[in-house]
């Protein structure tokens, strides 16, 4: 009866871990759709509950393997063969856990590399922007200053700055874009 009992347990283990890898693999999609952090977490969540199961069946096994050793049920050949059996399963169970838990630690590390370079690119993007709007403004800053510059009078004053600056500014892009950089 206690061989039975076993059985069922390594049997509702092998269950679990397949909904686990299941559940995994739909929030994986989900993921790849659309880049949410609730995925993430859930996918968190997930290789959480795969530490307690390698743990559970770590326990398991040294258990198994300690009956064995030690006959305490006063097992005859056809039960110790069926713990056996359950000792192969219930290593199968572990190894089925260990390899998820290691599908799963790779696919979570491949995302936050996913997501820094994701985010390399929007920092580079916003740098180019910024320095290419920087040259306009520090061309329309010196133009607005209170002092002297010969085009105080001037009527065209103004669409002289606006030109040299929007000329500049294009000029920067123009120079980042050939160079890849944007």
């Amino acid at each position: 009866m206690v061989l039975k009992i076993f059985e069922k347990v390594v049997q509702n283990f092998m269950e679990h871990l397949k909904e686990i890898n299941q559940r995994r693999n739909n929030f994986e999609q989900k993921l790849y759709d659309s880049s949410k952090n609730e995925h993430l977490l859930e996918l968190m969540r997930i290789q959480k509950s795969l530490v307690y199961f390698v743990t559970a069946l770590r326990s398991n096994e040294l258990l198994f393997m300690k009956l064995e050793r030690t006959n305490f049920l006063g097992l005859n050949d056809e039960e110790r063969e069926f713990l056996d059996d359950l000792i192969v399963d219930n290593s199968q169970a572990l190894e089925m856990a260990n390899i998820y838990a290691n599908i799963l630690a790779s696919t979570l590390d491949a995302f936050a590399s996913i997501i820094a370079n994701n985010q390399n690119q929007v920092l580079k993007r916003l740098s180019v922007i910024t320095i290419v709007l920087t040259f306009p403004v520090l061309i329309a800053s010196l133009f607005g200053m209170n002092v002297p510059n010969g085009f105080e009078h001037s009527p065209y004053a103004f669409y002289l700055v606006v030109l040299l600056s929007l000329a500049i500014a294009l000029a920067i892009g123009w120079l980042f874009l050939r160079k890849k950089i944007f």
